[in-house]
């Protein structure tokens, strides 16, 4: 059992959407404010941050330029953070969100000293934006946010239960591991976060835990280092 006092919750935005697949589908996100909340009354510090996957998905368009098209991305992150964090509030939490451009009185403009002491509160901190700039995905914001803050863990709540040595929807005999380096993922290119933030969370030893979202109490477990999926040791 791994032992969590502040963690990093990834949430895909499609995972936001349910079987919907675009939006939101409230008692997803219901269901995932009351298992935070459960950690949160256990003492465990949470950070979160969300893709925009269930809003846009990267430059769909030779149209659009990737800068412009990045940037989207990183404003639908922004609206899935506004949107848990109210969610989050309305079950019974203190939330922030911070990011790392203004956005008027929307959000918070990060900074590692006011997110700590949102941690020592016990509010939930929202990182939303990604790192603020273009070429950057939202898996690059957790690693950079998890090695900034601190964090013990990045949790990744994914459609699928862990890590696999191939695609167990292609292979029906791909292998699960309970345990992985993050050298191995790298090596055997298993795409559990892109290779950026791979790399970062190797050079920082930033060990990283795959779950199902859709295992019951997968999050609440998770947080209380009670991992059934992969944990990615660094």
């Amino acid at each position: 059992m791994m032992e969590m006092k502040r963690v990093l919750l990834k949430l895909s935005g499609e995972a936001l959407a349910g079987a919907k697949k675009t939006g939101y589908d409230e008692d997803t996100v219901k269901e995932v404010a009351r298992q935070v909340k459960l950690s949160a009354d256990a003492g465990v510090q949470i950070g979160i941050v969300i893709g925009g996957g269930n809003f846009w998905r990267g430059r769909t368009s030779e149209a659009i330029d990737r800068t412009k098209a990045d940037q989207i991305g990183m404003l639908a992150t922004v609206m899935n953070c506004i949107y848990v964090s109210e969610i989050f509030r309305n079950a019974g939490m203190e939330t922030e969100i911070f990011t790392p451009f203004a956005c008027g009185s929307m959000t918070k403009l990060f900074s590692k000293d006011q997110a700590n002491a949102c941690f020592q509160a016990g509010t939930i901190v929202f990182f939303a934006g990604g790192t603020g700039h273009p070429y950057f995905s939202t898996d690059t914001g957790i690693a950079l946010r998890a090695i900034e803050m601190e964090a013990d863990c990045i949790l990744l709540a994914k459609a699928i239960d862990g890590v696999y040595d191939s695609d167990p929807k292609v292979n029906p005999n791909a292998k699960k591991y309970e345990t992985i380096s993050i050298q191995e993922v790298i090596q055997k290119q298993l795409a559990v976060v892109d290779l950026t933030a791979s790399i970062m969370c190797m050079e920082h030893k930033v060990p990283m835990a795959v779950f199902s979202l859709n295992e019951k109490d997968s999050i609440a477990n998770a947080m209380q280092g009670k991992i059934n999926g992969t944990i990615v040791t660094a």
